[in-house]
């Protein structure tokens, strides 16, 4: 800052050439308060001549006294510059630290096959030779990373949450599963791999050691089918701010590459499903005549069924998982059908003709209106209208604008013209359930519904008179219970009630006891 400057900011002074005139005029008063200590300035050869102390004037008085503090710290860098040039005793300057960089993440040894080779080695191989190579190179390196990550989110993650005890020992098995089972499992494969490479670094056959070791993986089942628990204990536990800094600082070490724990305990799903892909990337690159060729296409017909089958379990568990969080208001929404869903086709957020958001679940058996609602920091989903049976669904594609504003649809559409990316679902008996006009975000999610919808349907058809009479055989004796619950509420001073239920009579059979209480047996009229 120059001397003009200064002074310009300065209300009480004028423009510095003219005080440079005046200096000694006794109008030109200056606050002793403001003044530099004598200490502080620099000790002057006897010879020179030193000017009185009311004409000293300080630095720090001639600094705009909008910012105080700014000017005070202003005042004390030229104190500090001037017993540094005087090279008079003093407080010692802090030397300046500059902030460290963040640690940089740790990254993955990307190492391609052929550059392990030298240029030698490289020459002796043909092309397809070295795609081959490398397609296993890969395949066993991928081995190696996951046996890493799985170590890694035991002994970062669980085994120092254990010990703090930040969670639980059941929290953590149930977010964690059997990890330290599966670590042997990798370790295996890696280890026939490696005795199968040749000296020069080259797998000769490989086919034999997949289609043995592949079958292995089905130990993965339960792990992937409480995946969906495990996530959501996994977010509810984020909420306690002990877990939630413990793993942002996971987060923020180089370790964690960036990455949070749920992708580390997602990564043995993601490593299943690429085995079918590495396995034709092998064999793509091995020659028919190899010995190879028929075995690793028995390998990749061994690995789908595999994964069919962890698909299969962990349909049917993320099925039970959300049949378990609904809610119903009235015991008559609990439809039978529920107890016989094995599978969620879809399900997501979806809004209704008076813009009301529903979750909405499509199971193989039913479809499931609702409204998400928290309980005990538990989020449920509240069962809305009637469940319509897929079988008795009607499903009406519109299109846009068939449904305006107005009336009831105000607040679905805004101001728009009209509805975009509708449908309609209803029940074939207007007396069994209402229609749902419902709205999609987009044309794509939109076609995704109607597709789930139509395959329900079809691979639902409605069942024969010795498919009913099974179905309600099973119905009875999964939800004996709620028949009973059922036939109390509809007549309970009748001794036989007789309920119709897709076209079949299930009567109950009263029995009264010696001790006057009434045991309720179930049967159809289909034998």
């Amino acid at each position: 800052m120059n001397g003009l400057d200064v002074f310009h900011h300065e209300g009480a002074l004028r423009p510095s050439a003219e005080v440079s005139q005046s200096a000694s005029r006794p109008d030109l008063r200056l606050r002793r308060s403001n003044l530099l200590p004598l200490c502080s300035l620099p000790q002057e050869p006897s010879t020179k001549r030193v000017r009185p102390l009311g004409r000293v004037t300080s630095l720090a008085n001639l600094i705009s006294p909008v910012k105080t503090l700014a000017v005070r710290r202003f005042g004390q860098t030229i104190q500090a510059s001037f017993r540094s040039d005087g090279k008079s005793p003093g407080v010692p300057q802090k030397p300046c630290i500059k902030a460290a960089a963040p640690t940089p993440p740790k990254r993955r040894n990307s190492t391609l096959w052929s550059e392990t080779l030298d240029v030698h080695q490289k020459g002796t191989f043909s092309t397809k030779e070295i795609k081959r190579q490398e397609a296993i190179f890969e395949l066993s390196r991928g081995e190696q990373d996951l046996i890493e990550d799985l170590q890694l989110a035991r002994k970062a993650y669980h085994d120092p949450m254990l010990k703090l005890s930040i969670m639980s020992e059941e929290e953590l098995t149930h977010i964690f599963g059997n990890l330290d089972t599966y670590i042997p499992l990798h370790e295996d494969l890696l280890a026939q791999l490696s005795k199968a490479t040749g000296p020069d670094g080259t797998v000769g056959q490989i086919g034999q050691i997949v289609v043995s070791w592949l079958p292995r993986l089905k130990a993965y089942k339960d792990y992937c089918s409480n995946q969906l628990a495990a996530k959501a204990l996994l977010d509810q536990k984020k909420q306690d701010r002990r877990v939630q800094d413990f793993l942002q600082r996971c987060l923020e070490s180089p370790f964690s590459r960036k990455l949070d724990l749920w992708s580390f305990l997602d990564i043995p799903r993601s490593r299943l499903v690429k085995y079918p892909l590495l396995l034709k990337e092998i064999l793509r690159h091995t020659p028919a005549e190899h010995p190879d060729a028929a075995r690793l296409e028995e390998a990749i017909a061994v690995i789908q069924g595999v994964l069919s089958d962890i698909n299969m379990k962990k349909g049917e568990s993320e099925c039970q998982f959300y049949i378990d969080k609904l809610e119903y208001l009235d015991e008559r929404q609990r439809d039978p059908h529920i107890e016989l869903c094995r599978s969620l086709l879809c399900h997501g957020e979806l809004r209704n003709k008076s813009g009301t958001k529903l979750h909405v679940f499509l199971f193989t058996e039913l479809l499931v209106l609702t409204r998400p609602v928290t309980r005990n920091e538990r989020q449920c989903y509240q069962v809305y209208r009637q469940p319509i049976p897929v079988q008795d669904l009607v499903l009406e594609d519109l299109q846009d604008g068939d449904v305006r504003m107005g009336g009831s649809f105000r607040g679905a559409f805004g101001n728009a013209d009209k509805a975009k990316n509708i449908f309609r679902v209803r029940p074939q008996d207007p007396s069994q359930g209402q229609a749902h006009t419902l709205q999609v975000n987009d044309v794509f999610h939109k076609q995704q519904w109607l597709n789930c919808l139509r395959t329900a349907k079809t691979e639902n058809p409605p069942p024969t008179k010795l498919e009913s009479s099974c179905l309600i055989r099973r119905l009875i004796g999964r939800r004996k219970s709620y028949f009973e619950t059922f036939l109390k509420r509809q007549n309970p001073d009748a001794m036989f009630v007789v309920l119709t239920y897709r076209g079949i009579n299930v009567t109950p059979e009263v029995e009264v006891g010696g001790d006057g209480t009434s045991q309720i047996q179930l049967t159809s009229d289909m034998r």
